[in-house]
C-alpha cells in the first residue's frame, strides 16, 4: 500500500464509505426555518434553483456554487431612526453594521447546516465583490430578486424590496445550498408600496420618477461617489494635478477626508433618502398614516433641505434636476468613471447610462456594425425620450455607424480622436453627423 492508504485520515474516511448510504431527502422548510429565524434573521423564505423568476440569474449561481439546488433569503431589519437623520455618519454605520450583521448571520446558519452534513455556500451581501469585473457585472448573486420570489416582499418604486412588516429597513442575504427544502416559498400577492412617492420627492438627483422611470446613473453617480468609478475619477483627478494647490482647487479639503474615511473604514452613501422617506411596511406606516404632513416634516424635509455637495454628470438630467429643485445644495461636475472595456459593456450600458430628458425631441435609428476584434451588429432606437437595444439592423437607420471594436471604445474613453479615426477609415458614418452628436448628448459620462 502506498502512504496515502496507510494515512489514518485516509483510513478513517474509507471505514466511513463502507457506511451503507441513504438517498438524500429534502431538508424539512419549517426545522430550516427555525435554523435561520435563530440565527439572527428576522424573516426567511426558500426558492428552487429552477424557479423561471431567477432564471436570468441561474449560470452565475452556478458558477459560485455548482451544486447549488435551493436558494435561503433572508432580511435583517435596521435601526429606522440612523437612515432617517441627515447625519450620514450615522445612517453609512448602520448600513455597514447591519451588512456584517447579515454576513454573520449567513456564517451561523452554514455551519449549522455544515454540521449537519450539508453544504452551503454564502455569495456575501454586500462588498466586498467581484471588482477584477468591474464595470460589468461584479456581484454574484442578485438579492433583491430572490428576495421577492421567496416572498419577503415586492420591489418599491424606489428600487428597494419593501418587506410587509419591516418596510424598505432591511438587508438582504442569499445562501446558495446543496438540498432540496420540502416547500418552496411563493412572491406575496400584494405590494406593500403604498405610492405616496417621498421617495420622488426625498431624492437629491431625481433618480427617481413618479412614472416609474429609473436614472441609474444619477444615482449611481451620487450615491455611490467613494465606490468603485467614483473613486477612480478622484484617483485621475489626483493623476492629474499638476501641484497640491491645483489638487485643493479640484477637491475640498472636506471631500479629501471623507475619500480617507472611506478607504480608512468603509466606503459612505452619499445619499438612501429613497429608503429613509419610505413609509410602507406594518411596523412603519404608523406615523404617516397618524398625521402624514408632520411625518413630510420631521422625516423628508430636513434631507431635502440639508446642505450638501451632489455630484452629477455634466449634462446630465440630475444636474438639471438639482438646480431646479434644491438651491440649498451644491453641485459638483464629476465623471461618472464608468468606461466600456469591451462591445458588450458597451451596449450593457445603454440603458443604464440613458438620460431621457436630454434625449428630448430625438427621434432616430442608429445601426451600428463592429468591426475587428469584436464583431456585432445592433439597433439602437431613440424615440419619446425612451431607449431600445436590440440585436442584428432593423428598420432603415438615420445614422449607421461602422467602427472597428477597439477604435470605438478608445473613442468613448476619450482616447481617440473622432476626426482622425474617420480620416484613418477606423469609424464610417452613413448619415447626418449632427445625430451621434445629439447621440452622445443622451449618454453622458
Amino acid at each position: 500500500m502506498t502512504k496515502l492508504d496507510n494515512h489514518p485520515t485516509v483510513k478513517w474516511w474509507r471505514e466511513q464509505t463502507h457506511r451503507p448510504s441513504t438517498p438524500p431527502v429534502p431538508l424539512n422548510a419549517d426545522a430550516l426555518r427555525s435554523l435561520c429565524l435563530a440565527a439572527g434573521a428576522d424573516d426567511v423564505g426558500f426558492v428552487e434553483l429552477e424557479r423561471e423568476a431567477i432564471s436570468d440569474q441561474r449560470a452565475d449561481i452556478l458558477k459560485a456554487f455548482s451544486r447549488t439546488k435551493t436558494l435561503i433569503s433572508f432580511a435583517c431589519g435596521m435601526n429606522r431612526e440612523n437612515i432617517r437623520t441627515p447625519v450620514r455618519s450615522a445612517a453609512n454605520l448602520e448600513f455597514h453594521a447591519n451588512y456584517d450583521h447579515v454576513n454573520e448571520v449567513s456564517r451561523r446558519i452554514v455551519k449549522t447546516l455544515d454540521q449537519m452534513g450539508v453544504r452551503a455556500m454564502i455569495p456575501g451581501a454586500s462588498f466586498p465583490m467581484e471588482m477584477d469585473q468591474f464595470p460589468g457585472k461584479v456581484w454574484a448573486v442578485s438579492h433583491k430578486p430572490i428576495a421577492v420570489a421567496a416572498g419577503l416582499g415586492q420591489m418599491g418604486l424606489h428600487r428597494l424590496v419593501i418587506h410587509p412588516k419591516l418596510g424598505s429597513f432591511i438587508s438582504l442575504g442569499t445562501i446558495l445550498l446543496d438540498a432540496e427544502v420540502s416547500h418552496y416559498n411563493h412572491p406575496i400577492a400584494y405590494n406593500p408600496c403604498v405610492d405616496c412617492r417621498l421617495c420622488v420627492s426625498a431624492c437629491p438627483v431625481g433618480a427617481i420618477a413618479a412614472d416609474g422611470h429609473f436614472n441609474f446613473s444619477a444615482c449611481y453617480t451620487h450615491n455611490y461617489r467613494e465606490f468603485m468609478s467614483g473613486f477612480t475619477d478622484w484617483a485621475e483627478t489626483i493623476a492629474e494635478s499638476k501641484s497640491a494647490q491645483d489638487y485643493r482647487q479640484k477637491v475640498r479639503d472636506s471631500e479629501s477626508a471623507s475619500m480617507w474615511q472611506s478607504l480608512s473604514f468603509k466606503a459612505n452613501y452619499k445619499a438612501a433618502y429613497c429608503m429613509a422617506a419610505c413609509p410602507a411596511g406594518e411596523d412603519v406606516i404608523g406615523a404617516f398614516l397618524s398625521d402624514r404632513k408632520a411625518f413630510v416634516q420631521e422625516v423628508v424635509k430636513p434631507l431635502q433641505d440639508k446642505s450638501e455637495t451632489i455630484y452629477v454628470v455634466a449634462g446630465s438630467d440630475a444636474e438639471t434636476h438639482v438646480a431646479k429643485r434644491f438651491p440649498r445644495k451644491t453641485v459638483k461636475r464629476v465623471s461618472s468613471g464608468i468606461r466600456s472595456q469591451s462591445i458588450q459593456g458597451f451596449l450593457f450600458g445603454l440603458p443604464l447610462l440613458f438620460q431621457r430628458q436630454q434625449s428630448k425631441g430625438l427621434n432616430a435609428v442608429y445601426h451600428f456594425t463592429f468591426t475587428g476584434a469584436e464583431s456585432r451588429r445592433v439597433t439602437v432606437i431613440i424615440q419619446s425620450q425612451t431607449l431600445q437595444v436590440e440585436e442584428g439592423h432593423l428598420g432603415t437607420a438615420d445614422l449607421a455607424i461602422t467602427a472597428d471594436s477597439k477604435t470605438w471604445l478608445r473613442f468613448l474613453a476619450k482616447e481617440q480622436n473622432l476626426i482622425w479615426a474617420l480620416i484613418r477609415g477606423k469609424i464610417w458614418l452613413s448619415g447626418p453627423p449632427q445625430l451621434l452628436q445629439a447621440f452622445g448628448r443622451c449618454f453622458p459620462t
